[in-house]
């Protein structure tokens, strides 16, 4: 929304302050969403979509390894599978649920206990369509897009006019449908090896989510970026976050963890997805993790789990 609104040059001092506000929450309550969206939407009132113009700018890369584990799929079908897969990545739960009908795939997601409105859902809905248009050359036109609640003639004409397709309102269900077709479609940026990899990593991240809270999602999709540029520090960590590092210090603690214990959870439970990887050598694995040195990784490994990184994938991994 930030972003949205500096490229319309829209100005609120009252909505700035309230998004700066809450730009270092761990989660924004719905609610809260709601408002802040109403608020910069009554800054363009002529304009009776303005939403999906929000959806539309949301990049793959703001959903962290899930944005590039879809995008390194090898066809759109694979793509929604890993989404499905790893939603919580995301959003802490999953939403969505996938059929077949008649020739064609539907994508919906019932009524929350905390709706996110029209707007809302325009949003969102704006920017998974966005994302299928770029990711595929002369994509095929959608069916239908589904919506509740009601608008007026001029948001229906737009809405239709965004999507392409007959927009119903007072649905049940928010809903997308596009032909079947589309599932085989091979995604442009598919990259076999990458997405094994990231799909490595995103099972590793799961493994620690089940008990995690909002930050630590945040900052598991941090570490893999950090890890890449074999930069995970706190202070890197941070700047990313937009925080300071005594604030993302001051969060952790109240979490029970130091900014070096959370990384060693995460890095444990990545290295031992890499190390069930026997094409991996140590050597990658160790680059992999963000260390300078194989013998960095060997002895961190070693203060994980009382073993060494050879003898670990001896006993756990069939080697052919």
């Amino acid at each position: 929304m930030t972003d949205w609104l500096a490229r319309r040059g829209l100005h609120s001092a009252a909505l700035a302050a309230e998004l700066a506000r809450w730009a270092m929450a761990e989660t924004v309550p719905i609610p809260v969403w709601r408002d802040l969206l109403a608020q910069a939407l009554a800054l363009v009132p002529q304009e009776p979509a303005a939403e999906l113009e929000i959806g539309a700018g949301v990049e793959p890369a703001h959903v962290g390894v899930l944005g590039y584990l879809v995008l390194a799929s090898e066809t759109l079908g694979d793509a929604l599978r890993a989404y499905q897969r790893y939603e919580t990545l995301f959003y802490g739960e999953r939403l969505a649920d996938v059929a077949m009908l008649d020739g064609e795939v539907e994508i919906r997601w019932p009524r929350p206990e905390q709706p996110l409105g029209r707007q809302g859902d325009g949003v969102g809905i704006a920017a998974l369509v966005t994302f299928l248009r770029r990711q595929i050359d002369q994509p095929p036109p959608l069916s239908r897009v589904s919506f509740r609640g009601s608008v007026a003639q001029a948001t229906d004409q737009a809405y239709q006019a965004f999507f392409g397709c007959p927009v119903q309102w007072q649905d049940s269900h928010v809903r997308v449908r596009f032909p079947l077709s589309y599932l085989t479609m091979a995604m442009p940026g598919r990259d076999p090896a990458l997405r094994q990899l990231l799909d490595r990593q995103a099972q590793a991240l799961l493994r620690a989510l089940p008990a995690s809270t909002a930050l630590e999602r945040q900052l598991q999709q941090v570490l893999l970026r950090l890890l890449a540029e074999g930069d995970p520090t706190l202070a890197r960590a941070a700047r990313v976050l937009h925080m300071s590092p005594r604030t993302l210090q001051r969060r952790l603690r109240g979490h029970g963890l130091s900014w070096q214990q959370w990384l060693d959870r995460s890095r444990e439970q990545l290295a031992r997805q890499y190390l069930a990887d026997p094409v991996l050598s140590l050597a990658e694995v160790a680059l992999l993790l963000g260390f300078s040195e194989q013998s960095a990784f060997t002895r961190a490994f070693r203060r994980w789990t009382g073993t060494l990184p050879g003898q670990y994938r001896r006993q756990h991994v069939a080697l052919p």
